[in-house]
Formats: structure tokens, sequence, C-alpha cells
């Protein structure tokens, strides 16, 4: 493996993406980054921010030539970029074919895309990918029936590519939280924010009730930095025999809910 590691991260300019980018930096990575708008947060972690449509093969596509160009190879994939069209207030009957796709394509599609292209480059160097996934894969909720069936689809994709190519040196895992202080909770407009309307409280209200609602034995929520830490952790090698597996960090969230 080269002196200094590669890596690309996409969906960074906030919240998990963020946090991992500036985590894998200070560890010593030179980062590649990927999102549709680069926020001024992403630019002070790395110069090596590219705006895309990660929706898109074409936005995948560039993603990954630019990483290969600026950094000669890839020794480590974070499909972290996500699409969430809801929440659904008529449940599943009510997601529309685009909402679908839109959720699919930035979901599931753009990690098979960004896995397809970089894994050249991982196994010439016997990288590493990981996909951030989601406790909606294993615990489904109506209002994000389409979040959560991508993020099945994401974890069992990891398995697959574990199997496959972990014979051939590299591995891949999953890391699947649960609800995580970012934008999608905290901020007006967000998911949080319309879930709270829903049970008919405040955004605040819904936020601190969160931690009860889910039965997390800690109490909290996950910060971001946390999710950050286990990738680092994973991608170190310290524990290199950790392939094919979904990590789950939900503060203790109990299966039934």
């Amino acid at each position: 493996m080269p002196e200094t590691r590669t890596a690309v991260v996409t969906g960074a300019s906030k919240g998990i993406g963020l946090a991992i980018a500036a985590a894998l930096r200070e560890a010593g990575y030179q980062v590649v980054a990927g999102a549709r708008t680069i926020s001024a947060e992403l630019t002070e972690v790395t110069s090596l921010a590219v705006p895309v449509d990660l929706g898109t093969a074409e936005g995948v596509d560039r993603l990954i030539e630019a990483a290969l160009t600026e950094l000669g190879g890839i020794d480590l994939l974070v499909n972290n970029v996500a699409g969430m069209s809801g929440p659904h207030v008529g449940g599943f009957l009510s997601v529309t074919d685009d909402q679908w796709r839109h959720t699919l394509e930035l979901t599931l599609m753009s990690a098979i895309r960004a896995s397809r292209a970089a894994l050249p480059s991982i196994l010439e160097r016997r990288g590493h990918i990981i996909n951030i996934g989601s406790v909606n894969a294993r615990i489904p909720a109506s209002p994000l029936v389409d979040y959560s069936a991508a993020k099945a689809a994401l974890a069992n994709l990891g398995k697959a590519l574990a199997e496959e190519f972990g014979p051939r040196g590299i591995r891949v895992n999953t890391i699947s939280p649960g609800p995580v202080r970012t934008a999608v909770w905290t901020e007006a407009g967000s998911t949080g924010d319309a879930l709270a309307t829903m049970a008919g409280v405040s955004r605040q209200e819904f936020l601190e009730a969160l931690p009860a609602a889910f039965t997390m034995s800690t109490g909290r929520i996950t910060e971001p930095a946390e999710i950050a830490a286990l990738v680092v952790f994973l991608a170190s090698g310290a524990a290199s025999n950790i392939n094919g597996s979904d990590l789950v960090i939900d503060g203790g969230t109990r299966n039934e809910v």
C-alpha cells in the first residue's frame, strides 16, 4: 500500500459524509470528496472536492475519474450519499415511481456505480469499500418505505461484494446507524421536521424524544464523529478479518422497534 493512503467519500458536503472526510484526512488520507453542492466546511477539509450529481451515472463516473487522476489510485471508497423522498404520510401507496427512482438512484445505484468504477484500483491496492447503511434496512418504517428498501439492498450488495472479492484481497463492510445528529433531523424542512409535524410536536420535542421512542439504552442519538471513527477503524486494518459485516451503531435500539 502506498505511504499516503487515498480515499473517495460520496455525499461529503455535510453531516456524516463531512465527518468521515475530516476524520480520514486527520488519519493521513488524501481525500477526494463528491457532493452536489460543495460546502465551505468541506473545502476546509480537502481541496479535492468535486461538485457532481451522484444520482446520475455521469456524476459518479466524473468523481471516480477525478479521484484516479488526482490520487493515482484508490485505497478506500466510502459510499455515503443517500436520497430520501419522504417521509410519505400516505405510506407505500403514496410513493410515486419518480420518488422511488430518486431514492434508489442516490442510495443504491450511486454505490453500485462508484464501486464498479473504483474496484479495479481498489483490487490492485488490496483496499476497502465501506457502505453507510441504516438500521431502517432491518427496521423498515412505512413513511420511509423507499429509503428502507434501498438501504436493505445496499447491505445485501456489500455482503455480495465481500464474498466475491474478499478472496482477492479486499474488504467490503457496511455501517448501519440509527438516528444521527445531522440536518436530516435538526433543520427546518428536514425529514425530522416532517415526522415531528406528523407526530403533532415541535422539531425540538421530536428530537429530544427520539432516544426513548427508539428505546436507545444509551439515552442519546449518535453523533456524526462516531460514525467517522468507525470508518477510520475499519479502514485501518486493525481488525482485518472484519469482512462482509454490517456493523450497527444505534445506541442499543431494540430490534422490535
